[in-house]
C-alpha cells in the first residue's frame, strides 16, 4: 500500500484534518458536508466525519460555518515585470493563490533561455508553485531580425515546471511562415499548450489561429469567448491590473457553462496585489457577474489544472496535493486560511511566510546601457512630406492608432509642441546583441506634457522608451542607464521621480510595499507634467506591444501592426 491508503482506511492518524466545513467537489461543482484528511502534504480521503483519522499528534481545524476550496490557481499571469515575484509571493498567498502559471515576457526578451532558467531557480524555493512558458518573442521576426535561439528555446519544453509556449500574437502567426513554428510542434508533441493572444482575431483568422494555439485570454465580450471556445480555444478570463473582463465571462457563461472558462489576473501590479488582492478579487468578480460561487472556483482551479496538466493540483481529491483554503463568505470570497502543501501559511490575518531574497546573475543588474547621443533624439525636417509626419496617435488602455502632424522646423530639425500635446517618442535597443540606438517619431494623445518621461519597462521588447520634448527626453534616457533601469520623470533637466527595476531592467527588487509607494510617485509626477490620460504608465509602457491595434514602435520605425511591416516617418 503507499501511505496514503491506512490513513483513507482508519488504520492510522492523519497529519492534519479540517473538520465541519462544506468541501467544493469541483468536479460536480457543488459543495458537500465532508472532513478532508491529510497526510505527507497530501489529500488521503474526504470522509463524512474524519473522527477515526485523529491521532495525538493530528493537527484539527475546525472550518465550521466556511467553505473549503482547492488552492487557487492563476491561469495567466506576468510575475516577470514590475516586482520579483520572490519580494511579494506572500500577497498572492494570503489572496488564495497557491499557484501560478506565467509568461517569462519581462526576463525573455532580454536573455532568452537563460530569462526562464533564472525564473524558475528564483522561485524554486517559494511556498507557492510557479510554472512557466517558454517565451516566443526571441523568434519573432515580424518587424525586427530574430534574436532567439530555437533549439535551446525548444528544449526548455523538456523541464517538468514549462507548461508550453507563452502567449503568440496573432500576427505573428496567422498566415505566415514563423520560426516560432518549431515550438509549437514541439509543445504539442510533448502534450503541452501553446497560448495565444488574440486581440482583434476573429472570424477565420480566428479558426486559423485555433489550428496552432491551445487557449486565448483576449476576450473583452461575451461573444468573443464564444467563439473560442467553439473553435476548441480555452477562453481565459482575467481581472487584474491590465483589464476586468468578468463581465464577458460572466455573459458566456450562462451559454458556454463552466468547464472551458478558466481565470487569471494577467499581471497583479505592486499597489494592487497590496491594497486589493489577487486571484481572491478574480474569483469575486466573477460571482459578481453572475457565475456560481461552485462554478467561479472551479474557473481558479480544476480548470487551469487539467488545461495544463498540473498534476495533483486543482483538485481536494484524494491523492491530490493539499493545497487548500478555508472560505467564510463566498460573496466576498474572504479567505481567512490558506494551507500549501498540507502546510499552513496564512491564518487569520497572519502569515507564516516572508518574501525571499534572490542572486541573480551580474549581468541581470547591467542589461540597460543605450545611446543617449543627441542624434538619437533628432529628428531631420527632411522626412517630412510638405511638412507633414506619420505619428502615433495614443487613444486609451493598450490602443494607438496612426495620425499625420505637422511639427514646428527649429535649426533643421522637427521639434515637438508640447503646449499642443505633440511629444516626441523615441525607442533605443538594449538588447544584448544590439547597438543601443533605435528611432524616434512623434505621439499625440498624452496630453500637454512639459518634460520627459523614460522607462525601460516596455512589454516584450528589450528596449528603453522615452516620451517628451527637448533636453530632458535625452536626461530620463540617461537616468533609467544610471539605474540600471526604470522609470524616470525629468522636468527641466531635474530627476523628479525615479523607480529603479535593475532586475534584467524590468522588475523592482526593493520590497513590493515601497515600490508601489514609488509607482504612485512616478504616476503623480507624470501627471505634474501635464499629462491628462486615464492611466498614463500603462499607456506607456504598452507603445511597444504588437499585440493590439494598430500603430506601434520598433527599434526601426513605426510598426504598422495590420499591414505587418515597418513603416516610417515620411507618409506614403
Amino acid at each position: 500500500m503507499n501511505e496514503l491508503q491506512p490513513v483513507a482506511l482508519g488504520d492510522e492518524p492523519a497529519d492534519l484534518v479540517i473538520r465541519n466545513g462544506r468541501v467544493l467537489m469541483p468536479e460536480l461543482c457543488e459543495f458537500q458536508a465532508r472532513d478532508v484528511v491529510v497526510k505527507n502534504n497530501r489529500v488521503a480521503a474526504l470522509p463524512e466525519d474524519g473522527t477515526e483519522s485523529i491521532g495525538d499528534e493530528t493537527t484539527v481545524i475546525n472550518a465550521s460555518d466556511r467553505v473549503v476550496t482547492p488552492g487557487f490557481i492563476d491561469a495567466h499571469t506576468h510575475i516577470d515585470l514590475h516586482q520579483t515575484f520572490e519580494n511579494a509571493y506572500h500577497y498572492a498567498l494570503e489572496g488564495g493563490t497557491t499557484t501560478v502559471v506565467t509568461e517569462v515576457s519581462g526576463f525573455g526578451p532580454t536573455f532568452g533561455v537563460e530569462g526562464v532558467e533564472q525564473l524558475l531557480a528564483a522561485t524554486s524555493y517559494l511556498p507557492i508553485r510557479v510554472f512557466a512558458t517558454v517565451p516566443p518573442q526571441p523568434l519573432i521576426d515580424t518587424f525586427e531580425p530574430a534574436r532567439g535561439d530555437a533549439e535551446s528555446l525548444t528544449d526548455l519544453l523538456g523541464d517538468a515546471r514549462v507548461v508550453g509556449v507563452g502567449e503568440t500574437d496573432w500576427i505573428h502567426a496567422v498566415g505566415r511562415d514563423s520560426p516560432t513554428e518549431e515550438l509549437y510542434e514541439r509543445a504539442h508533441l510533448e502534450g503541452k499548450t501553446v497560448t495565444g493572444h488574440g486581440a482583434g482575431c476573429s472570424g477565420e483568422k480566428l479558426q486559423a489561429f485555433a489550428t496552432i494555439v491551445d487557449d486565448d485570454h483576449e476576450s473583452i465580450t461575451g461573444e468573443d469567448i464564444i467563439e473560442r471556445v467553439e473553435n476548441g480555444i480555452h477562453a481565459v478570463g482575467r481581472c487584474g491590473s491590465i483589464r476586468d473582463d468578468m463581465a464577458a465571462v460572466g455573459e458566456a457563461y450562462e451559454e458556454v457553462g463552466a468547464a472551458e472558462i478558466s481565470l487569471s489576473t494577467d499581471g497583479m501590479w505592486p499597489r494592487e496585489l497590496i491594497g486589493e488582492g489577487y486571484m481572491d478579487v478574480v474569483v469575486r468578480r466573477a460571482i459578481e457577474e453572475g457565475v456560481a460561487p461552485a462554478d467561479a472556483i472551479r474557473m481558479a482551479t480544476l480548470n487551469p489544472a487539467r488545461h495544463f496538466d498540473l498534476p495533483n493540483l486543482g483538485s481536494l481529491a484524494p491523492g491530490n496535493i493539499a493545497d487548500i483554503l478555508l472560505i467564510d463568505d463566498l460573496e466576498t470570497v474572504n479567505v481567512t486560511t490558506v494551507i500549501n502543501g498540507g502546510e499552513v501559511v496564512y491564518n487569520n490575518h497572519e502569515t507564516t511566510v516572508a518574501p525571499r531574497s534572490y542572486e541573480y546573475p551580474d549581468h541581470f543588474y547591467d542589461s540597460v546601457n543605450v545611446s543617449t547621443d543627441p542624434e538619437e533624439f533628432r529628428v531631420p525636417a527632411d522626412v517630412a512630406d510638405d511638412g507633414e509626419v506619420r505619428a502615433i496617435e495614443y487613444r486609451e488602455g493598450l490602443i494607438s492608432g496612426e495620425t499625420r502632424v505637422r511639427p514646428v522646423v527649429e535649426d533643421g530639425e522637427l521639434v515637438a509642441a508640447p503646449e499642443d500635446g505633440l511629444l516626441k517618442v523615441t525607442l533605443l535597443d538594449r538588447h544584448p546583441d544590439g547597438d543601443g540606438t533605435g528611432f524616434t517619431g512623434f505621439v499625440t494623445g498624452f496630453g500637454p506634457v512639459e518634460g520627459a518621461v523614460a522607462t525601460s519597462l516596455v512589454w516584450e521588447t528589450p528596449g528603453v522608451l522615452a516620451l517628451g520634448s527637448g533636453e530632458d527626453l535625452r536626461r530620463a534616457v540617461s537616468h533609467v542607464n544610471e539605474m540600471g533601469g526604470g522609470w524616470a520623470v525629468v522636468r527641466d533637466g531635474d530627476v523628479v521621480a525615479e523607480l529603479p527595476t535593475r532586475i534584467a531592467g524590468v522588475c523592482s527588487d526593493l520590497e513590493v510595499e515601497e515600490t508601489a509607494k514609488l509607482y504612485t510617485a512616478i504616476e503623480s509626477a507624470f501627471r505634474s507634467l501635464g499629462t491628462d490620460v486615464e492611466r498614463p504608465m500603462i499607456g506607456i509602457q504598452t507603445l511597444t506591444f504588437p499585440g493590439v491595434p494598430s500603430l506601434k514602435l520598433s527599434f526601426s520605425g513605426y510598426a504598422d501592426i495590420f499591414s505587418r511591416e515597418i513603416v516610417g516617418l515620411t507618409p506614403e
